[in-house]
């Protein structure tokens, strides 16, 4: 008990944007599985109330196949601007930790509220529970991580505006957001300020997407000649 305590310490300050205690060093493996434990009940409480999600679903099992695969996309991108220990298990442990947020989505608000305020409260979720990951995502990068401002900048930027491009071309974006913010499609019009608002991030995504690369090209090469220089020995006097 004294190990999940350490655990729930942990797991508070770390959303609270605080440094975690030695024991995540000492106890990787028991972390990692109280976050991929906490991300698969996060799953079941996105659908537990779904009258239309498929058997996987409502396991939680999607959740946890999205976090190890967004972890591989996290480590792929961030691995060229050598971050500090930059591994995929550590990338993995970060993305199982952001999951308590999501627990939001298991509120049955539809259940006691008006449709419209429903959908409103959900979108409100899905906004809260966005924007704190990616907060945290920033601080990870510039502590654990220890990039530079630009470095971390555009590592945080790039996977958020390629995401959103893929699903704009793929004509998803307001299929992942209804799934997301826990929306039907069949259910009304009120949420179309929000559509207005992925439609805006959408175009942002598709028109930043090659900005935002070259920008992370030229951190590449900053970083590549930080660690050339590093490496190079003294000159003779």
């Amino acid at each position: 008990m004294g190990a999940l305590r350490d655990i729930l310490i942990d797991q508070w300050r770390f959303l609270t944007f605080r440094p975690m205690g030695r024991g995540v060093r000492d106890r990787f493996w028991a972390y990692l599985a109280f976050g991929l434990v906490v991300t698969w009940l996060a799953g079941i409480g996105r659908y537990w109330d779904n009258p239309r999600s498929e058997l996987w679903q409502t396991l939680g099992l999607g959740s946890v196949a999205y976090v190890l695969v967004l972890a591989g996309v996290l480590w792929a991108i961030g691995k060229p601007l050598r971050p500090a220990n930059w591994t995929y298990r550590n990338v993995l442990l970060f993305v199982t930790l952001t999951a308590p947020p999501a627990i939001l989505y298991a509120i049955p608000v539809e259940r006691f509220l008006s449709l419209e305020t429903a959908r409103a409260a959900n979108v409100g979720f899905l906004a809260i529970v966005a924007l704190w990951r990616v907060l945290l995502y920033g601080r990870f990068l510039s502590s654990t991580a220890r990039l530079p401002l630009l470095s971390a900048a555009v590592a945080m930027l790039l996977p958020l505006a390629l995401i959103v491009t893929a699903l704009s071309f793929l004509n998803l974006e307001h299929a992942v957001f209804e799934i997301m913010a826990g929306l039907d499609p069949d259910q009304g019009t009120s949420d179309d300020a929000a559509y207005r608002v992925v439609f805006l991030l959408s175009l942002f995504s598709v028109l930043g997407s090659p900005a935002i690369f070259l920008v992370y090209l030229f951190a590449i090469y900053q970083r590549w000649r930080a660690f050339r220089s590093a490496q190079r020995p003294p000159e003779q006097a």
